[in-house]
């Protein structure tokens, strides 16, 4: 089975639904992903795609639909969590270094976590620190490290790769040339890394 790229970018309130599920599917499945942080408001700034900028009735819903997927699995999210947040491009690049260093994954669930259902914005005090030690990291080497400017260019690399992927927003799950975008799309990129092909839509399990 192919590997499946998961795009994400700390900072989209759907990827929080991605984040606290992904690890039990890969178990579940065997399913190996590739966990890729990239800076979606860097796309979005440069498509004109601002989504819920003067539009509280779409983000009402975006906030009603997180609930409602998060109580069907176990999840408990303090909603409206602070939304949009200010140190998204940060928040990336120490999950970028984390990535490069091992302890990614966990950083992003817990600094999700702590964002959704404490309300301390990821990428910022107090989320940052008790974020890295919960996994058993040093925040100030991380900080000083997450600054460098090989990590920010780094970051702004995997940016431009998901733009020329066709990635334009996150969470997106990419397996081969094929984009899926959006956490109900996940399910779609098992079935492709498996069949090439949507069998599950037709009523078979992926």
């Amino acid at each position: 089975m192919p590997p499946i790229d998961f795009w994400f970018s700390i900072g989209s309130t759907y990827t929080y639904l991605s984040v606290m599920r992904l690890p039990g599917v890969a178990r579940r499945t065997g399913q190996r992903f590739v966990w890729r942080p990239f800076d979606v408001r860097r796309i979005m700034v440069a498509q004109n795609n601002i989504p819920f900028r003067d539009k509280p009735v779409k983000a009402a819903y975006m906030w009603r639909d997180i609930a409602r997927r998060a109580a069907a699995r176990g999840l408990a999210p303090a909603l409206p969590a602070p939304y949009p947040l200010e140190h998204l491009t940060f928040a990336n690049q120490v999950a970028l270094l984390g990535m490069r260093e091992g302890w990614g994954e966990a950083y992003v669930t817990e600094t999700y976590r702590r964002w959704f259902e404490a309300g301390e914005p990821a990428g910022a005090e107090p989320n940052l620190s008790a974020s890295l030690r919960a996994i058993g990291e040093e925040p100030d080497g991380i900080r000083a490290a997450a600054t460098e400017p090989a990590i920010a260019e780094a970051l702004i690399a995997e940016t431009d790769r998901a733009r020329d992927l066709g990635v334009f927003g996150a969470p997106s799950f990419v397996v081969g040339a094929e984009v899926f975008w959006g956490d109900d799309r996940l399910e779609d990129a098992l079935d492709w890394a498996r069949h090439g092909t949507l069998r599950h839509l037709a009523g078979e399990p992926y």
